[in-house]
C-alpha cells in the first residue's frame, strides 16, 4: 500500500441525501474499513474518516473565525455580513471561518480507545499530519495547513500500546454493528 491514500466513495455512497442513500454509504465505509482491517499492513496503519460538509443546521456553536475576510460583498456569516472581522491587506479574501463542524474519526491501531478530543481541527488537519509524519515542512502562502490543529493527541504511541495494539473490530456491511462471528 502507498504512504498515505484518499478515499472518495461512489456518488451513490457519498453521503449527500440527494444523491445518496445511507445503507449505502454505510456499505461503503464498512466494506473499506474490514478490508483495510484485513491487510497485513493493518497495524501501521491509520484510518482517518470525515466528510465534506454537514449543511450545519444542527450545529449549536459557532465556531472560530480563524480566517479573516473583509469582501463585504461575498462574506456572510451566519447570514450576515460584516461579521469575519478584518484581514490584512495582503491576507486572501473569501476564507471566512471554520464553518460548521464535521464528524471526524480515527480508526486505527493505535488511536485512544473510546476517546473524543476536544482541540479545534479541521480537514486540513489531514495534511498536517502528512507533512509532520514525513517532515516535508509546511505548504505556505497562507495554507490553513499552518493553522491547523494537530490530530496527534488522537493515538497512542505509547511502549504499552506499541506491545498490546488495540483489537481490530469488524463491522456487519448488513447493519453497521460488531461483527460477532469475525471476533
Amino acid at each position: 500500500m502507498p504512504s498515505v491514500s484518499f478515499l472518495k466513495a461512489p456518488t451513490y455512497q457519498d453521503g449527500h441525501p440527494e444523491i445518496s442513500d445511507p445503507l449505502e454509504e454505510q456499505l461503503f465505509i464498512v466494506n473499506t474499513m474490514n478490508g483495510i482491517e484485513n491487510l497485513p499492513e493493518w497495524n501501521s496503519t491509520a484510518i482517518l474518516l470525515t466528510w465534506d460538509d454537514s449543511d450545519g443546521w444542527y450545529d449549536h456553536v459557532m465556531p472560530p473565525v480563524v480566517s479573516q475576510s473583509n469582501d463585504l460583498k461575498n462574506d456572510k456569516l451566519l447570514g450576515l455580513q460584516g461579521l469575519c472581522g478584518h484581514a490584512l491587506p495582503s491576507a486572501y479574501q473569501d476564507r471566512c471561518g471554520y464553518g460548521p463542524r464535521i464528524p471526524f474519526l480515527i480508526i486505527s491501531p493505535y488511536s485512544k480507545i473510546n476517546f473524543v478530543d476536544h482541540q479545534i481541527t479541521d480537514q486540513s488537519s489531514i495534511l498536517r499530519l502528512i507533512e509532520d509524519n514525513w517532515d516535508l515542512g509546511r505548504i505556505g502562502e497562507q495554507s490553513f495547513d499552518s493553522k491547523a490543529g494537530s490530530l496527534l493527541n488522537m493515538f497512542d504511541f505509547s511502549s504499552n500500546r506499541q506491545q498490546q495494539p488495540a483489537d481490530r473490530i469488524f463491522l456487519n456491511s448488513n447493519n453497521g454493528l460488531l461483527d460477532s462471528t469475525r471476533i
